[in-house]
């Protein structure tokens, strides 16, 4: 069963449909107050700054951005995150919204997909290539990232 998680624009006007809204970026939207966003939750879920800096939402790096999120989405506090918002997700819709412009190359994204799959943080975790994997190893800490394509977590 695929989760309702829903992506939309934090500028854009609410929906009624919307029911729980969940901002995962680490910055504000800019020129918007929290009334007119209308959040029911904030997490610290949004990638490393090191990371997000790095990406800059270029798309020609998106996947490998993505790659690199999706390992630090497998730290144990996001991780927990991740799960909370899955649970929240079984009980209704959850819309994501965010000031990003291109929403498919966004942090968003990534945490839709990975919250419509049914794995939870006690599950095998996606390797780097995306497959299951039969050990789920925590590091401590975000790992460091540069323009090399090699991460180590």
């Amino acid at each position: 069963m695929e989760r309702q998680v829903r992506l939309r624009r934090v500028y854009d006007d609410p929906s009624p449909d919307d029911d729980a809204r969940v901002l995962v970026d680490r910055v504000w939207p800019r020129a918007l107050t929290k009334a007119a966003v209308h959040l029911d939750e904030w997490p610290d879920i949004a990638p490393s700054t090191q990371l997000r800096r790095w990406y800059g939402h270029q798309p020609e790096r998106y996947n490998e951005f993505r790659r690199r999120y999706l390992i630090e989405l497998r730290e144990a506090q996001p991780a927990a995150i991740v799960d909370r918002l899955r649970k929240l997700a079984r009980t209704g819709p959850v819309t994501m919204p965010t000031p990003t412009n291109e929403v498919e190359h966004s942090q968003a994204a990534v945490l839709i997909d990975l919250l419509r799959e049914t794995r939870t943080a006690h599950d095998p975790a996606p390797d780097a290539a995306g497959t299951a994997r039969p050990d789920h190893r925590v590091t401590a800490g975000r790992a460091r990232h540069t323009d090399a394509p090699e991460v180590r977590a």
